[in-house]
């Protein structure tokens, strides 16, 4: 079944509030259309209203919204039940949150199968395991027979994929389907994507990160307060935007080095802040080594990043460097003194040496405190006006004023929260920071401010910084030397350039060649792994 899709002058309200404002756009069967935009530009509100999820409380007007000859605008829920999963399919961003936890993977499939009468009882078995198969899954019988909590990120991701493709709808929607996936489960699901576009299904793709939409899309529409202010061809808007915003959004992507740079000198300017040796932690139950034989020193002013696939051992590294884990052998030392294995209580005097950054800080932090007592709790014991002053500059120096102060996280934008995040962590005058995935889950032009943030904290204070991240960008923006993992051992390290302009080991090769590149005036696509991205530039306001 394919199926086209025809919307003109859509509008979302939420009360007095206008989400989404005369939204226009076609998709033919067969084609990739991508909406990029900023956190709060309206993009997965446009989303959900094609399917009739957009809310109690939303106030949805259309002159047109049209799936093939049926008008979308009288559908009832009756209507609609029947229309989602059979016509229009849905992959969302996180596949824990998605799929049943209740439920193995085989079965929530099988529902879909069984709710539009696709499979007999007898036909369910097999056409789960083709489905789970069709996504790439090698072993489908056994992920069939899984719990969602007991699958890896890309495999959940698939299983997400194929339940929403049981249906055999014509038209895809997949909001933000690779977010938090390393580059090579990222380029498994890409091509998977590009199979269906390329078997006719129409895929309307949601994403803050450009070089997944330069790869995949025939179109670009982007964005900006609700509406949509540039539309054409992907090649067209990424090599000569016309709106100022597209510009903008392009300048904020994570840029890699001009070709032909030469590396920032690295002179220790002393003993290293940190340095492991020989690590190793094998969980219980599991029959390998999460870390083994894991070495590496950080100097002051130096950051170090870790990259590699899920399951690498990049964050079990990061909880041992931050005394959060135990390693069953090897040894961490701080400021040249033993800090693991070491019982807590005589880590605790010297914990204020470090301090970390994680990906979501919405769950690090208590939602019932506000933003001034998140930053409280980790100053040292002093009078009331002290902390008072002192909270306001780590503010200023994160750039956020007097105004968040009475605020709790979910007042907070993604990027805002990050910023009281580092606040947080700054407040103790940590000499190492450990960033693991800090910038993943914002959008462009946040995720360029929080780095140029990182950067600028870093030269002013000296801080040494362990960067744990699957963005190769990123790495390759922030970091000064770079250490691969693999299967829980470093593979590979040395200085950033010098691994991402020769690598040395087959793996690194596989990952850069993995990684989606976004090239202005050339090919959507790049295996290139010296290639630059765009040129730095300046991040928008933060929505």
């Amino acid at each position: 079944m394919t199926e086209s899709l025809s919307v003109r002058e859509l509008s979302v309200r939420f009360g007095r509030t206008a989400a989404v404002r005369g939204v226009s756009f076609d998709l033919a069967p067969g084609e990739c259309l991508a909406l990029v935009g900023e956190s709060g530009s309206g993009k997965s509100v446009t989303a959900r209203s094609l399917l009739g999820l957009a809310g109690e409380r939303a106030e949805v007007a259309a002159d047109r919204l049209a799936l093939g000859a049926e008008d979308l605008r009288r559908a009832d829920d009756r209507r609609w039940r029947r229309i989602r999963g059979r016509r229009i399919g849905l992959v969302l961003q996180d596949a824990l949150v998605s799929l049943d936890p209740l439920r193995t993977v085989g079965a929530e499939i099988a529902e879909v199968l069984r709710t539009h009468r696709l499979a007999t009882r007898a036909e369910l078995p097999s056409r789960v395991i083709e489905l789970l198969a069709s996504t790439g899954l090698s072993e489908p019988e056994t992920v069939a027979a899984r719990y969602p909590h007991q699958l890896s990120g890309g495999q959940r991701q698939r299983a997400l994929i194929a339940s929403a493709l049981a249906g055999r709808p014509g038209l895809l929607i997949a909001d933000e389907p690779t977010t938090a996936l390393d580059v090579t489960v990222q380029a498994q699901l890409l091509t998977l994507l590009e199979g269906l576009r390329d078997r006719g299904t129409g895929l309307l793709l949601i994403s803050h990160d450009l070089a997944v939409v330069a790869r995949i899309a025939d179109r670009i529409a982007v964005m900006h307060d609700g509406r949509i202010v540039e539309q054409g061809a992907a090649a067209d808007v990424l090599d000569a935007p016309e709106h100022p915003y597209t510009a903008r959004l392009l300048a904020s992507a994570p840029a890699a080095p001009a070709a032909g740079a030469t590396a920032r000198p690295l002179t220790p300017a002393g003993p290293p802040v940190l340095s492991a040796e020989g690590l190793r932690l094998r969980y219980p139950g599991s029959g390998n080594d999460a870390v083994h034989g894991v070495g590496f020193e950080v100097a002051p002013g130096e950051a170090l990043g870790l990259v590699g696939e899920s399951g690498a051992g990049k964050s079990t590294v990061a909880r041992i460097v931050l005394g959060l884990q135990e390693p069953d052998a090897g040894t961490v030392r701080l400021d040249g003194r033993p800090w693991s294995p070491l019982p807590e209580r005589a880590r605790r005097p010297r914990r204020r040496a470090l301090a970390a950054v994680f990906q979501d800080p919405l769950s690090s932090f208590d939602p019932r405190y506000t933003v001034q007592r998140i930053i409280a709790e980790a100053l040292p014991a002093t009078t009331r006006a002290q902390r008072r002053t002192r909270i306001g500059e780590l503010l200023a120096e994160v750039g956020l004023d007097d105004g968040t102060l009475s605020r709790r996280p979910l007042e907070l934008s993604g990027g805002q929260r990050q910023r009281v995040a580092i606040a947080r962590a700054l407040a103790s005058a940590p000499e190492l920071l450990v960033c693991d995935e800090p910038v993943s889950a914002l959008d462009v032009s946040l995720q360029a401010q929080i780095l140029d943030l990182l950067a600028r904290i870093r030269a002013e204070r000296g801080l040494a910084m362990l960067f744990v991240s699957h963005d190769l960008a990123v790495i390759r923006q922030v970091c000064d030397r770079v250490a691969v993992m693999k299967d829980g051992a470093v593979v590979e390290s040395g200085r950033t350039a010098d691994v991402f302009e020769a690598p040395a080991h087959p793996f690194t090769r596989e990952l850069l060649t993995a990684a989606p590149r976004l090239r202005l005036r050339g090919s959507r696509t790049s295996a290139d792994p010296a290639a630059a991205a765009v040129p730095p530039g300046s991040g928008g306001p933060e929505g």
